[in-house]
């Protein structure tokens, strides 16, 4: 028989199954252990997140145990506590009486307090004699004591799922680091490879990443992080391994004159009939002019992207997704500035052919950034393409003012 064991909500909070299975475990656990109700306190809060309690839950639940005044919970010596609503607002740091009684029914839902309401729902106790408590109405604290064993264990899987969640997170931003630097090295320094679908597979593993994802996620998105990787060292390895076989060559006196001989190629007859005619005046007095052009502009890339960006943090606004990680999205993103700033399609057609398309959006980065001090951005893009056609303007200088203003050049020499 469970007689009086079971007791039913004041007004019109319904009776469940789940509320009656709840109060026949705790009337027919026979547990007398003594539990710290502080420990069990901190473990209810550990697995929070099973339970589904919000942090004002715990605040509530924090303050029902205020009220009770012994520090070990014990069933054999009752654990029910009737503050008032006024009161327990107080102690769960001043939450209003709507926000108080949503939480109360949420611990009571979750089974970690039960309601031993009185016939007019009030909360209060009838003593003997000697003041002691013969009977009182309000919330039951048993189920804390009764389930102590089991929210510590849910309490140590939750901080064990924590500790792997975050170590395959670091694993995958090291990952997610070493494929992309690995990437942008190979585009940069123009290894063989078709490098711009390798991206794109790199971006369509982490699109399908959710925002907010599981440990499952995170994991799955790390296997396909550390295939792509192996893939790419693999490449890189075929690339390097020809290289070290050269390399006794070049100590043993071979001497590279220019590493791009298609400049030179230019420069050259196309027949030996064309040999062996001397070249008009016209003719040389062009070619010579051409010849220093070439000699003065800047090789392509020959700034790292990552300087260009430090030198000019605002065109990163315009990179696709607010963001620049590669060469391919400096230019796209200095297309749109250049409309932005009224440099006309020729005046940036110009500046590609005499500084290279990646030099040009350097250049646009710059002005950008200097745009408050600049009058007509497209005359000062055509000023600076004449320049680089008589050889007297480098972006060198130019960057490094710009890191000076911004900081950069002072903190990396402190």
């Amino acid at each position: 028989m469970h007689s009086g064991h079971v007791t039913t909500p004041f007004g019109r909070r319904p009776m469940t199954l789940a509320l009656v299975r709840s109060q026949l475990e705790v009337a027919e656990s026979k547990s007398t252990a003594r539990v710290e109700k502080w420990k069990v306190f901190r473990d209810v809060c550990e697995a929070r997140e099973r339970f589904g309690l919000q942090d004002r839950a715990l605040a509530v639940l924090d303050a029902l145990l205020t009220f009770y005044p012994e520090t070990e919970l014990t069933v054999e010596q009752g654990l029910v506590v009737f503050p008032s609503n006024a009161q327990l607002s107080v102690r769960a740091h001043g939450i209003t009486g709507t926000t108080l009684r949503r939480h109360l029914a949420a611990l009571v839902e979750a089974g970690l307090i039960q309601r031993r309401d009185s016939p007019n729902g009030k909360r209060y106790a009838h003593r003997n004699h000697d003041g002691e408590i013969e009977q009182a109405f309000g919330f039951d604290l048993a189920p804390l004591a009764t389930r102590a064993a089991e929210f510590a264990a849910i309490a140590q899987d939750v901080a064990a799922e924590r500790t792997r969640f975050r170590r395959v997170k670091e694993a995958l931003t090291i990952c997610r680091r070493d494929v992309r630097k690995l990437i942008t090295a190979a585009i940069e320094e123009d290894t063989p490879g078709d490098w711009l679908a390798v991206e794109d597979v790199y971006m369509g593993i982490l699109g399908r990443l959710p925002r907010y994802p599981s440990r499952e996620q995170v994991e799955a998105t790390l296997d396909e992080m550390e295939l792509l990787r192996d893939e790419i060292l693999n490449r890189l390895e075929i690339q390097v391994k020809p290289q070290n076989m050269d390399g006794n060559d070049i100590q043993n006196g071979c001497h590279i004159q220019n590493s791009k001989p298609e400049s030179i190629n230019e420069l050259e007859p196309r027949s030996g009939k064309e040999q062996a005619e001397p070249l008009p005046p016209e003719a040389e007095t062009l070619r010579k002019p051409q010849a220093k052009v070439m000699a003065n502009v800047e090789p392509i890339k020959s700034f790292p992207l990552a300087m260009v960006l430090r030198a000019c943090p605002q065109i990163t606004d315009y990179g696709p997704g607010g963001g620049i990680s590669h060469w391919r999205e400096l230019m796209a993103a200095a297309v749109l500035v250049r409309s932005m700033l009224g440099v006309s399609p020729s005046a940036y057609q110009e500046a590609c052919d005499a500084m290279g398309p990646e030099n040009a959006a350097v250049a646009v980065a710059c002005i950008l950034e200097r745009a408050n001090f600049i009058n007509s951005a497209g005359g000062y893009l055509r000023d600076l393409t004449r320049r680089t056609e008589r050889g007297e303007f480098s972006l060198g200088p130019m960057l490094m003012a710009l890191l000076k203003a911004n900081g950069e050049v002072s903190r990396k020499a402190g």
